[in-house]
């Protein structure tokens, strides 16, 4: 995503999308004062400059019997065996997500299991024996409060690049100041 520009258009597409990806184009259209073919090419733009990254289906992991959510922070005895460590953690279909992450650990990975016995399987059985995990550090979700995409509406009329760009220049003109 190089310099796309976001107007206030791509903006309101984003934000219907984001509540409601199944949103018709005609009726995001309607909203938007444009034709379905525009908001069409627009989405279409959205996509091919990496700002719309895909569409999914969202099911709920206790309507499938994963009823304990874990936050497991990976401690890594060498670092620049992380590439390895993640090829395994793809083979975990528990791991629903992975990041890299700065701080005391390497990577924090977010799983879903049907209960402790299960975790404890998983954490003990799988993930503690994938050679390099050094450590794990465990912390069971006990509700989630908020779950929602990124926040689209208060976007200005700029670039993600530039709006990053003239943060920095404000910041660096108060330091001065």
């Amino acid at each position: 995503m190089s310099n796309y520009q976001i107007d206030q258009i791509d903006q309101k597409i984003l934000s219907f999308l984001v509540k409601n990806a199944r949103m018709p184009f005609l009726e995001i259209a309607r909203e938007c004062g444009v034709s379905g073919a525009a908001i069409h090419q627009r989405v279409k733009r959205l996509e091919s400059n990496g700002v719309i990254t895909g569409s999914r289906l969202l099911v709920k992991p206790q309507a499938l019997g994963l009823n304990v959510c874990a936050f497991v922070s990976v401690s890594l005895s060498e670092a620049n065996k992380y590439p390895d460590v993640i090829e395994s953690f793809k083979r975990i279909s528990e791991i629903v997500e992975c990041h890299f992450v700065t701080g005391k650990h390497a990577i924090l990975i977010k799983l879903y299991c049907f209960d402790h016995d299960h975790l404890m399987e998983i954490l003990l059985n799988t993930i503690q024996k994938i050679p390099y995990v050094q450590s794990t550090d465990t912390q069971i979700s006990l509700d989630q409060a908020i779950e929602r995409q990124v926040w689209v509406k208060e976007y200005q009329n700029t670039s993600f690049s530039a709006s990053v760009k003239k943060s920095r220049m404000k910041a660096a003109k108060e330091n001065r100041d």
